[in-house]
């Protein structure tokens, strides 16, 4: 059983420490990490759980950007500490964090991922949507939260403004 609740300032090294452990430090070279430069994550929608000790197991986060001049959630990192892995704990906190997107009135979620993993959440290829270099077009993934909410949106993803 899992305690998730709002990721909080006191956090922060534990969660940066956990994203290492399991993306290696060089994860902040990737290009999505170039979309959240001097951008506040989403204030409600970035989870931390922690076990019945109070330890640390899991964490996911949430920016915002640009497509097309809509303003999108970007998820990620999102990750379990290795010895939590396989206990259905990304899974718990993908879940609960899109439940809590729709409830805040988010349209649509922006990924890079491996489509076999995220298809279960709902996730699809992206025609159209463009993720800053060096990203494979084939892990563009997105979420509609609303009914449409993908429809007629194209373009390079951005930093939010």
């Amino acid at each position: 059983m899992y305690d998730l609740r709002p990721e909080t300032p006191d956090d922060l090294w534990e969660v940066e420490a956990l994203f290492d452990t399991c993306f290696a430090p060089g994860r902040t070279a990737l290009s999505s990490y170039r979309l959240r430069e001097g951008v506040a994550p989403v204030a409600g929608l970035c989870l931390v759980a922690r076990d019945d000790l109070g330890i640390l197991a899991g964490a996911i986060r949430f920016w915002p950007v640009d497509v097309g001049g809509q303003v999108t959630l970007l998820l990620g990192p999102v990750a379990a500490h290795p010895t939590r892995q396989g206990e259905g704990l990304g899974a718990l906190l993908i879940q609960t964090s899109l439940e809590l997107a729709g409830k805040q009135g988010w349209d649509r979620v922006l990924l890079v991922g491996d489509s076999p993993y995220y298809e279960r959440y709902g996730f699809v290829r992206l025609d159209g949507v463009t993720m800053p270099p060096p990203t494979n077009p084939e892990r563009v993934l997105g979420r509609a939260l609303r009914d449409g909410a993908w429809d007629g949106v194209q373009g390079t993803v951005t930093r939010a403004r």
